[in-house]
């Protein structure tokens, strides 16, 4: 028989191994209803809105394009990788000719995604000649347009606004007498030799590009001041100052501040508002609807700035696109 101490002492041992016991029930419950796996929560929330929730895209094969320039590219890595951890099969066409290629290629079914702005698909691909300032209902009134027209899907957009804009090298726009287009237009007038544009061959050609700039401020620039270069060689030539003193530029571009440029004022407000949107063939969407769950938390982490900091960490720092959108999507948890 046992003694008083040694009865105290199994009685320890019983307590001990009772509330060892409840710890690890408590443990095991708690898991499961945070939905919790064996790897933790390293494996992000690819879409979804709960904490450790995953939209599995499992059997989608698509095909993710871009245009040529840097953020379009930021953005088709960025879709790539996050469809890819939601387990598509994705094909990368990314770096695309130019806006009117890569919009044949979406409805061609070359391509089955990208990002376009929202003032692009409406004066552009829809060949409306009215922009809508009001952010969101620009977006719904594209996004039901080209649906019914062209069955694609705008999905949700970000709050960006890559616009397009006209800037001078800093040191250069109190000595041309330059901060607004208004001013452009004078400057044109009184001494056209200054008015030197570098400017892509799209910009020259786009009714939301120069020629709907001059009609909205009322001047021509001379055919002979006008420099057509291509996108990742006008900002250098605004800050040299050699062929062009203005350029085309997009407002979210980390070369802007990087360069120490002046963004004119849009004093007219002539240029539409441009939020980016992930497109989407119909089709492909309809099957697997999961797409934009996956890309919603996404499009709400994209503003302007984010945007800026994304395009100079390439543009300026030397690192590449797919990098750039890995760590993005990482410090967002969103991978």
């Amino acid at each position: 028989m046992l003694n008083n101490k040694e009865k105290t002492v199994m009685r320890s041992i019983k307590t001990a191994g009772l509330r060892l016991l409840v710890v690890v029930v408590l443990c095991v419950v708690a898991a499961g209803c945070s939905g919790g796996t064996a790897g933790g929560t390293g494996g992000g929330n690819v879409g979804g809105s709960e904490p450790g929730r995953k939209v599995t895209l499992s059997g989608l094969e698509i095909t993710v394009g871009s245009k040529e320039f840097t953020e379009q590219k930021i953005l088709g890595q960025i879709t790539i990788q996050a469809l890819e951890a939601a387990g598509a099969t994705v094909e990368d066409r990314t770096g695309l000719a130019g806006t009117a290629a890569t919009r044949r290629a979406l409805t061609s079914g070359r391509i089955d995604a990208y990002w376009e702005y929202t003032g692009t698909g409406w004066i552009n691909h829809l060949d409306q000649t009215e922009p809508i300032s009001d952010s969101q209902k620009q977006y719904e009134a594209v996004a039901k347009e080209d649906l019914a027209t062209n069955q694609i899907r705008w999905l949700k957009p970000a709050p960006a606004n890559n616009r397009y804009a006209i800037a001078v090298r800093s040191e250069a726009a109190g000595v041309l007498g330059v901060t607004n287009l208004s001013e452009l237009g004078v400057l044109a007038q009184l001494r056209p030799e200054d008015a030197t544009l570098c400017a892509a061959n799209e910009f020259l050609k786009r009714d939301d590009g120069l020629p709907g700039v001059e009609r909205a401020y009322d001047f021509e620039l001379p055919s002979d001041n006008v420099v057509a270069l291509e996108e990742d060689q006008i900002y250098e030539a605004i800050d040299e100052g050699d062929r062009c003193n203005f350029g085309e530029v997009f407002i979210t571009d980390g070369r802007i501040n990087a360069l120490d440029l002046t963004v004119l004022e849009d004093d007219e407000r002539f240029f539409p508002v441009y939020n980016p949107s992930l497109n989407v063939r119909e089709q492909v969407i309809d099957e697997y609807p999961g797409i934009a769950e996956v890309f919603a938390p996404i499009s709400e982490k994209l503003d302007s700035e984010t945007l800026r900091e994304l395009n100079e960490a390439v543009e300026m720092g030397g690192e590449s696109e797919e990098e750039v959108a890995r760590q993005f999507l990482r410090e967002n948890r969103l991978l």
